[in-house]
């Protein structure tokens, strides 16, 4: 990717641990405000006298807002860092969603603020989704290009553990909340701890700020240089890039609905179809995700010495086979089945998803590379992640069988195999 190749060692492991545990916390901000929408927010910021079942859709339709506002922070974002640096465009993100996620924990209910409470929220939201779709880019990019040339998917991995570590902490934070405090409490300022934890990310930032050395060849160009480069890198990377852009987005649409599937519509389906238990689902979800977190890092080494390209195929693959063992499994209605199932899943998912940053960094030349994989990456999430539990919820009300879900998944495995394909061996040549 590179040809500034940093020798292995501390500082590399440092800028991967730093951009892992920012990562985390910014996911973490994310994925807590769908618990939220679920558990409390229909309650809390929509008229009282509205029935239940629609206040729930209507604190959902403000979580989508977040996916929504995705492609929009990529671009933002992405320019930002090919212009002044994956650094600072890092630590701005960061705290845009520090804030943003600390300051819904401060807002006033329905009952105090009327209308306002619920535009509040959705601003917010808004904010959280700007924030998300430029962390990643700058998160993968500084772990990437501060890593040996050698390493650089496996350095690239940490940025990825990310996600299973934010929905860990999560559910973990509103399980412990709702557990030692009282249900009146915990409706009043209980479920507010969660998301006034998230200030964290804010010293993160800081820390990052001050500790954390840009990558010598991604710093920004001096002014003298100035005039030889691209005035925009996103016109840019959207005007020679567009078709690269297209088919990294398609070839992450497997890895996100599959993902979003197995952490959220399995939760749906294994309590209102299957008659589990919450607690039972929630847990298969927090142990998959934890074994997740190896096979992240895991499949991030391996596209170092087989490549991205073979690593990834075989996800998608094993990704579309499994998919049809998910709901059988899952109707067996055991813990253990339930578990196998949702782990199996994400396991296959990391095999995708862990080779994803450096194999998206690989595709763009250096000046757009932010843009360009940024812009990749959400809008894959876009297509994909936003509208797969909704999707699969309208397949089971018309064709009342999980088998038609089961085909929605591989289907969109078949065609993020096809998108990697397309994209061709020289640009994933490693």
């Amino acid at each position: 990717m590179s040809d500034q190749q940093q020798p292995e060692g501390k500082p590399s492991i440092k800028v991967a641990v730093m951009a892992s545990a920012g990562a985390s916390v910014e996911w973490y901000d994310f994925f807590i405000y769908g618990t939220a929408a679920a558990l409390v927010f229909p309650k809390l910021f929509f008229p009282p006298d509205m029935p239940l079942f629609v206040a729930q859709i209507a604190a959902f339709s403000t979580f989508a807002v977040g996916f929504l506002a995705r492609p929009l922070g990529g671009m933002l974002f992405g320019h930002y860092g090919d212009v002044h640096g994956r650094k600072g465009a890092l630590v701005l993100a960061m705290m845009v969603m520090g804030l943003a996620t600390t300051a819904i924990g401060l807002l006033p209910t329905y009952q105090s603020a009327g209308i306002l409470a619920p535009l509040a929220l959705m601003l917010l939201r808004f904010l959280q989704g700007l924030a998300v779709g430029g962390q990643w880019g700058g998160a993968a990019l500084l772990a990437i290009e501060s890593a040996p040339g050698n390493r650089q998917g496996f350095y690239g991995s940490f940025v990825q553990v990310g996600v299973p570590m934010g929905v860990v902490l999560a559910n973990s934070v509103f399980l412990l909340a709702s557990t030692l405090i009282d249900a009146d409490n915990f409706l009043v300022w209980g479920w507010r701890i969660g998301f006034l934890l998230s200030v964290t990310l804010v010293g993160i930032g800081l820390y990052m700020h001050w500790h954390v050395e840009e990558p010598e060849h991604a710093e920004p160009v001096p002014a003298v240089q100035e005039a030889a480069k691209p005035a925009s890198p996103l016109l840019t990377v959207l005007r020679k890039h567009w078709g690269t852009i297209l088919l990294a987005g398609g070839a992450f649409i497997a890895n996100n609905v599959c993902f979003y599937i197995a952490i959220t519509y399995a939760i749906a389906y294994g309590t209102t179809t299957v008659g589990l238990s919450q607690e039972v689902l929630l847990a298969a979800v927090m142990i998959g995700s934890l074994v997740m977190i190896p096979a992240l890092i895991g499949s991030g080494a391996l596209s170092d010495r087989f490549g991205r390209r073979g690593i990834f195929m075989a996800g998608a693959i094993l990704s579309g086979i499994w998919a049809f063992a998910v709901f059988p499994l899952i109707d067996a209605g055991s813990p253990v089945t339930v578990t196998i199932a949702v782990s199996v899943a994400l396991i296959f998912v990391a095999l995708m998803y862990g080779p994803q940053a450096a194999l998206f960094a690989e595709l763009f030349p250096r000046h757009v590379r932010y843009s360009g994989a940024s812009l990749g990456y959400q809008v894959g999430t876009l297509a994909g992640g936003g509208f797969a539990p909704i999707i699969a919820t309208a397949l089971f009300a018309h064709y009342g069988s999980a088998m038609p879900i089961s085909f929605y998944l591989a289907a969109t495995c078949a065609i993020s195999l096809v998108c990697v394909m397309l994209l061709g061996r020289n640009t994933l040549s490693r």
